[in-house]
């Protein structure tokens, strides 16, 4: 697809600097940019890039300052460039119906697309233009969504439910058992029947490899927009709220209730029934042992050291009770000296 700048502006807004003519086909950066690609400037850090770019037009916020090109103007280059990139490359739909190695029990609307070796099980409902790729498995009692896609060796395990425009990417796991167990006196385990349902609200995406588990006996609930990246566990009763992102290897641990237009960084560990609230930003690799009742941003990770200088300082955090106890005493005595004075 090639565009013209003024049609870009004129379907998203904008202000062009330079020639509203000038044709563009591809999103490339600043540094690698070529002959009819639309670069952009969304980091401080990269503008020195800018003088040099080959780009055909760039993608900035006011004012222009060294670019040798058009450009678009825009408070929010990073938004408008992923608004671009999705008009540029528009997701190949294919075409409908059900392949002959797809085994369907369930309910398909005509308009969507069945791919090879899919099993859709009993009573489940799968809308107008859903797309389900090649070995997914859809377990009974299953509804899917309006413009839904599922990608390659996708499972969702019976009774859950996928909203509209939903992406799930390669071997996610919805709805399987959460991990509930009772302990027997010797020690052995019992297993906790896990009773409760998916529910997944519309547009949210769930990136490749991530599982989300059934609840034991309510549901485990992912509102509306809401976006997880690969390898995410989300354990049993979980609630994530509308418009939340998280990056990969995220675990969230049974009965954790997570608010809105939260983020989440990559490798952040939630315990089990905490409350996090609306609007909280967690940086990544955090431990989040207690609840967070305030929006803001949030860390706990102890900056990595050259592992002599580590284990040095470990040694002495094993020791702060009684560096703790010590301070106090010589405080005490202290206190007693100038007294004294």
């Amino acid at each position: 697809m090639a565009l013209r700048l003024d049609e870009i502006v004129a379907r998203f807004g904008g202000e062009i600097v330079g020639a509203g003519d000038t044709v563009v086909s591809r999103i490339g950066t600043l540094e690698n940019a070529g002959a009819g690609d639309l670069a952009f400037l969304a980091n401080p850090k990269y503008r020195h890039q800018l003088s040099t770019t080959r780009a055909a037009a760039v993608i900035m916020a006011p004012p222009v300052t060294e670019c040798p090109t058009a450009a678009i103007l825009t408070p929010q280059p990073y938004l408008y460039y992923a608004r671009v990139a999705q008009w540029l490359n528009p997701v190949p739909m294919p075409a409908a119906g059900v392949h002959p190695s797809a085994v369907v029990e369930g309910e398909v609307a005509p308009t969507a697309s069945i791919g090879p070796h899919v099993w859709v099980g009993p009573g489940a409902k799968i809308a107008d233009d859903v797309v389900i790729a090649a070995n997914c498995s859809i377990g009974a009692g299953v509804e899917i969504g309006a413009g839904s896609c599922l990608a390659a060796n996708v499972a969702i395990y019976s009774g859950t439910r996928l909203g509209a425009r939903c992406l799930i990417h390669s071997g996610a796991v919805i709805g399987a058992d959460g991990f509930g167990f009772a302990r027997e006196a010797d020690g052995t385990w019992v297993k906790i029947p896990q009773v409760g349902r998916v529910l997944i609200g519309d547009d949210v995406e769930i990136g490749a490899g991530t599982t989300i588990d059934r609840g034991a006996l309510g549901d485990t609930v992912i509102a509306d927009g809401v976006k997880l990246d690969n390898q995410i566990q989300v354990g049993h009763n979980v609630q994530i709220g509308a418009d939340t992102a998280m990056a990969g290897c995220v675990g969230i641990a049974g009965s954790a209730v997570i608010g809105a237009r939260c983020t989440v960084g990559g490798g952040t560990i939630i315990l089990g029934h905490l409350q996090i609230a609306d609007d909280v930003n967690v940086a990544a690799g955090t431990l989040v042992t207690k609840s967070i009742r305030s929006p803001g941003s949030y860390s706990g990770a102890v900056p990595f050291l050259e592992h002599g200088e580590w284990l040095r300082n470990f040694s002495r955090l094993r020791h702060l009770d009684a560096m703790a106890d010590k301070i106090r005493v010589l405080e005490q005595r202290l206190a007693a000296l100038e007294k004294k004075s």
